[in-house]
């Protein structure tokens, strides 16, 4: 996607953010009729968080982390810099919950912190987006059944791991944010920084992919 393009995306994604958040705001209660306290949500589990609206909005700024992130690796100056960027991009993806998570380009900083990632976590937590998702989010944000997470996660490892330029399984993974992070984790070993380039560019296809299930699904 034409890098002008992106841009636009993203601010259609900070609108759709804040129109989620603020038409799930409530009103005042009634004076003659207080509203009963709210249930604490679940830990580690946004949808009981509340309406399928508030929801969104995290997903939808935790994409908007993910376009940015993927646009600082493919324009990184240096090898260091696309590996903070990609180490942030797998970060936002996994979450916690995913082993791997946290500071992979050793430089000390975990970049791209949360609590909670965007996939189901690798002992069945919950994600960002969990199943079931529209048809669309099942199809090509999860990729299918999650009901054996830790067989998932474990499976784009030994993908990674097996990876040569001869050799790519990839396109095998059915969740495009699994294969965003087989990109990243092929530029956080990589010695050359066109490759590191290079890799963002196929990591960004997949993120469009991304990004369309989840605020264009028809």
């Amino acid at each position: 996607m034409p890098r002008a393009v992106r841009s636009a995306a993203a601010v259609l994604l900070l609108t759709a953010a804040a129109a989620c958040s603020s038409s799930t705001t409530a009103s005042p209660a009634s004076p003659a009729s207080p509203a009963s306290p709210a249930s604490p949500a679940s830990p580690g589990s946004p949808a009981s968080a509340g309406s399928a609206g508030s929801a969104a909005a995290p997903t939808l700024v935790r994409l908007l982390a993910l376009e940015e992130a993927v646009t600082t690796w493919e324009d990184a100056p240096t090898l260091a810099a696309a590996k903070a960027s990609a180490e942030r991009t797998v970060n936002l993806v996994t979450g916690p919950h995913v082993t791997g998570y946290g500071d992979l380009d050793g430089n000390g900083t975990i970049t791209g912190p949360n609590e909670v990632g965007l996939l189901p976590g690798e002992h069945g937590e919950a994600g960002l987006v969990s199943p079931p998702g529209s048809s669309c989010v099942q199809r090509d944000v999860l990729g299918g059944s999650w009901a054996d997470p830790g067989a998932r996660w474990a499976d784009l490892r030994d993908r990674i791991a097996r990876w040569t330029p001869t050799n790519n399984t990839f396109p095998a993974l059915k969740s495009h944010p699994q294969q965003v992070i087989g990109w990243a984790s092929l530029t956080l070993r990589t010695k050359d920084l066109v490759s590191a380039r290079e890799y963002a560019g196929q990591a960004q296809q997949h993120l469009d992919v991304t990004r369309t299930a989840l605020t264009n699904c028809h």
